[in-house]
């Protein structure tokens, strides 16, 4: 119990997951039972559990089609490569993204070129319509769920004659003017890893409407000649042009994590509220923090808020440091984008050295300030109103310049 003037502390997890429904544990348990992991080991009249989850993830978004991976990353790497991405090709990416998204640009031999991020931790219209001439596609990032002006963003790339492909790995649910995210571009790509909307360790899914492109992800991803087993592809005959010259670069789904998945699939409206409630409660738990600058979410965004962030604006690094200190002592981890080192999954432009380096001012000022964290569905609304009162107070403590040294903050995954 606390004490009478202790300060308050939080003690749940951060990095803390929820258990796997149990719908999802007994459709693992029978995946194990019968011993046909593979997605195309089927047993006569059967239909494989990855088969069935594409064709339930191509109803939920409104896809024509959709491939299961392995990983998010892997979907990205294979949608440019069916996009036809190679080497000395200049791809456009945000600024602000998480590795694995230049990653998938550079390990195709293509050149990442980086595009301004605003206040709103979206890509910046003015930079990308400036940078779009002779680039060959734009990877966008809807990075950390923030989702831009769909409908500029796609009339400055259709002018531009680029193809869209959508890094949805933070926006499973979400939607902009009820377009669901990935439904904007030539293909959407989403991630089943942890820390994502849906949970199977690692796995990734990519959707289209495109019959040629995702006859070549389909081949791409290492279904040899079996590809009449999935029922979430285009017909038959979109794979007679392109099933003897596309590479098999192997990296499909198993059929024990789209069994894990199935069962989240259809509770995800549900999950996506509740994240929704726990941002709101640390959201007006915040509201008019002397120093602290929330992120505006336009009218047209449907978002699935499962991470928070805030900006901390042209602050000095050491009270940012200590603002990060004080917050973990009293148990909240934050994750900060402006560190000059990557630290954990945290890293910026520069940190990336398989990319050209590259002057973006904006972003190194936006990034200096940015705090991040994870709002997993283990924390309950009052742990959301807990955590806002500590962050609240610690800003404000820093903020006001009544500081102690900063101490040293423990490490997390």
């Amino acid at each position: 119990m606390r004490e009478r003037g202790e300060p308050e502390t939080f003690t749940g997890s951060f990095t803390q997951q929820e258990p796997i429904p149990e719908a999802g544990i007994a459709a693992a348990l029978n995946v194990l039972r019968h011993g046909r992991l593979h997605r195309y080991n089927t047993a006569e009249g059967e239909i494989a559990e990855t088969a069935l989850l594409e064709e339930e993830f191509a109803a939920f978004t409104g896809a024509k089609y959709c491939l299961a991976v392995a990983s998010g990353g892997y979907a990205l790497g294979c949608a440019l490569r069916a996009l036809g991405i190679g080497p000395g090709d200049r791809v456009l990416t945000n600024a602000f993204t998480l590795a694995p998204v230049p990653g998938a640009i550079a390990a195709l031999g293509a050149e990442p070129v980086f595009v301004e991020t605003t206040g709103a931790l979206t890509i910046d219209m003015d930079d990308l319509a400036g940078k779009a001439p002779g680039a060959k596609a734009l990877l966008l990032s809807h990075m950390r769920g923030h989702i831009c002006d769909m409908d500029r963003l796609m009339a400055v790339c259709d002018k531009a004659d680029l193809p869209v492909i959508e890094d949805c790995a933070h926006t499973m649910g979400a939607a902009w003017k009820g377009v669901p995210s990935g439904r904007h571009g030539v293909m959407g790509c989403y991630s089943t890893q942890t820390y994502k909307h849906m949970n199977s360790g690692e796995g990734g899914l990519i959707v289209s409407d495109d019959a040629d492109l995702m006859a070549k992800a389909i081949i791409l991803s290492g279904s040899y000649m079996l590809y009449p087993r999935h029922r979430a592809a285009p017909p038959p005959e979109a794979f007679e042009a392109v099933k003897y010259v596309t590479p098999n670069v192997s990296g499909r789904m198993d059929n024990l994590r789209a069994a894990i998945l199935r069962p989240q699939l259809a509770d995800l409206p549900r999950q996506c509220a509740r994240w929704n409630a726990l941002y709101r409660t640390v959201e007006a738990g915040l509201r008019s923090t002397p120093g602290l600058t929330l992120i505006d979410r336009p009218d047209g965004e449907q978002y699935v808020a499962s991470s928070f962030q805030f900006l901390l604006p042209d602050w000095p690094e050491a009270k940012v440091r200590a603002v990060l200190a004080r917050a973990a002592a009293r148990g909240v981890e934050l994750k900060w984008f402006g560190a000059k080192e990557p630290q954990g999954f945290t890293s910026r432009h520069d940190s990336w050295r398989y990319a050209k380096p590259q002057d973006l001012p904006r972003t190194d000022r936006i990034l200096a300030g940015l705090v991040d964290m994870r709002l997993p569905l283990t924390f309950t609304t009052d742990d959301a109103a807990l955590i806002a009162r500590i962050l609240r107070e610690e800003v404000s403590t820093v903020h006001q310049g009544d500081v102690q040294a900063p101490v040293e903050m423990p490490q997390a995954d």
